[in-house]
């Protein structure tokens, strides 16, 4: 059964990578300027903990939902959190350039599916949000 907390922490998980892409519009799309740039930097940490920890509810509320790399992207919340000395720019401009554009099409296409399910579910057509 579908749950309403899931699309919430779906949509929270696409905020997120919506604040990230705001962050780098009109922004030289450079490592060596992202590199220097700690605010920036700190910026995409604090969205990558966000999307990790919406990550860890959905599979803590619904462990049956598949979502590609939701593992890694749990352990990167951790890594953030718990490895706060070890993440490095490099580490962050991966998540930037590869890993948030490729959880935003998953994201976006399960946020799809979940929410048709959940009007099915509950009789409605109307968006949940």
């Amino acid at each position: 059964m579908a749950n309403i907390e899931i699309l919430t922490f779906l949509q929270d998980i696409l905020d997120a990578i919506a604040d990230v892409e705001s962050f780098f519009v009109d922004y030289p799309m450079r490592f060596d300027v992202f590199e220097k740039d700690y605010l920036r930097r700190s910026a995409v940490e604090r969205k990558a903990e966000i999307m990790g920890e919406a990550m860890n509810r959905i599979k803590k509320t619904d462990p049956t939902i598949e979502i590609p790399n939701a593992r890694d992207i749990i352990d990167t919340r951790n890594r953030i959190i718990h490895a706060y000395d070890n993440v490095r720019p490099e580490f962050l401009w991966g998540l930037v350039v590869r890993h948030i554009p490729e959880l935003k099409k998953d994201v976006e296409r399960i946020l799809a599916e979940y929410e048709e399910q959940y009007n099915r579910e509950n009789n409605t057509d109307s968006n949940c949000k």
